[in-house]
């Protein structure tokens, strides 16, 4: 056993991948407030927004340091859909995106609620949801990553939703807090590493 260092300006997680080989058993949809709205075709600035205020306290940053043009090329995509979480007011407060675009396989690229509605039980509604759009004719396999980078209690909601885990991975990258592409004080429990900061 031992420990690798990691450059001061990077991060490091562990991914969890996980899938599902059958299609749940029908169960009754989960109560919520919340409803669905098919995104065709969103605009980028309005995506990276959603994606901004569900995931920054995450570090999400994948769909952030993508030009315009290659953000648009996957969300616009024939076999990528894209699904917003609406409250009571028709406001965006989450997402649902799945890809099919290596049929029989259904990837759940994003799945997430803006902070304030995490931990209200709305998982659960939106997992059912997802597991409806994505389980169609010619899919086999559905399956989903998290990282140590996401809410503590991710990797235990998929479990819980039916999700088996095959394979663990370690990615390391630049720290987006210090690039720019997120706040400084985004993700505080996350502590913020420099070459130059000095030791006590």
């Amino acid at each position: 056993m031992s420990l690798q260092d990691v450059p001061p300006h990077h991060i490091a997680t562990v991914v969890t991948t996980l899938e599902m080989r059958e299609r749940p058993k029908p169960a009754p949809l989960p109560a919520s407030p919340l409803r669905l709205a098919r995104w065709k075709q969103p605009e980028a600035e309005k995506y990276r927004t959603l994606f901004r205020r569900i995931g920054e306290p995450w570090l999400w940053f994948s769909r952030l340091v993508m030009s315009d043009d290659a953000l648009l090329k996957i969300i616009h995509s024939d076999t990528v859909e894209i699904h917003a979480v609406l409250d009571r007011h028709g406001i965006e407060v989450g997402l649902i995106e799945l890809d099919f675009g290596t049929t029989p396989d259904c990837e759940l690229s994003f799945f997430g609620l803006i902070p304030e509605l995490v931990g209200q039980k709305h998982g659960r509604w939106m997992i059912a949801q997802a597991n409806m759009l994505a389980w169609r004719k010619g899919v086999e396999r559905f399956w989903v990553h998290t990282c140590t980078l996401d809410h503590p209690s991710a990797l235990g909601f998929y479990r819980k939703s039916g999700f088996i885990p095959f394979k663990r991975q370690i990615e390391i990258f630049d720290d987006p807090r210090l690039i720019g592409l997120l706040p400084r004080d985004a993700a505080p429990h996350i502590p913020l590493l420099q070459a130059d900061q000095p030791r006590s």
